[in-house]
């Protein structure tokens, strides 16, 4: 059989990130005297931050959009650095998964900075051996473009691959890519997730034979 890979989202999937994130953004819009609800932090999952900016505040020019990302993602990381909760399941799920021989991606509409710091922190961030991040792409989730190019960088084809993902956008970025999807719940209901090929309520659930056989049916 083929080589088959796994591509992980990093925000929700790996790093319970959701209080570090909307606090940024909270403490970020603060700054410039502005609000952000919990409700339009949820609206915006999956989403670049430069595009989440460029929605929420359109009068803005480009400078001012990447000013206020930049420091937005500065207080993350701060945040982070203090506290930087494992998903419950992630690091077992991805030494087993790379033990069994399946290749190892993450495709995030992140920063190249999180990322790092994510894989600098998690005990098995060593075990991936390719990564996107929002500044290799020019197109956002649900846009499928992240996935595809993870793909093309562990060197397999689209449909041996199943993505691991928290966001709807992000499920039907797997599913535009033509790749087995798997929603894990948590920042977003079964219900939003439904879209997905598996929907799990938690990555211990998970394992090799089944998301193999995942990519299998994908594939055929």
């Amino acid at each position: 059989m083929n080589r088959c890979a796994v591509i992980f989202d990093v925000d929700g999937v790996l790093v319970d990130s959701y209080r570090a994130h909307f606090e940024s953004w909270r403490q970020m819009f603060a700054e410039q005297n502005a609000g952000f609800t919990e409700d339009e932090f949820r609206a915006t999952f999956g989403r670049t931050s430069r595009d989440i900016i460029a929605g929420l505040y359109g009068e803005l020019s480009e400078e001012e959009i990447l000013r206020w990302d930049d420091r937005k993602e500065a207080l993350y990381r701060d945040i982070l650095r203090q506290d930087f909760p494992v998903v419950d399941g992630a690091v077992d799920l991805v030494n087993v998964l790379a033990d069994a021989g399946f290749a190892l991606a993450v495709g995030s509409s992140g920063p190249p900075a999180n990322v790092a710091l994510t894989l600098d922190c998690l005990p098995c961030g060593q075990r991936f051996t390719a990564r996107v991040t929002g500044a290799d792409v020019t197109r956002g989730k649900p846009d499928p473009q992240v996935f595809l190019l993870a793909a093309e960088r562990l060197g397999i084809s689209p449909e041996r691959c199943a993505v691991v993902e928290d966001a709807p956008a992000g499920v039907e970025a797997a599913n535009r890519a033509g790749m087995a999807s798997i929603a894990l719940t948590g920042t977003a209901t079964r219900e939003e997730l439904s879209h997905a090929r598996l929907v799990v309520d938690s990555l211990r659930g998970l394992r090799p034979a089944a998301i193999s056989g995942l990519i299998g049916d994908e594939a055929s």
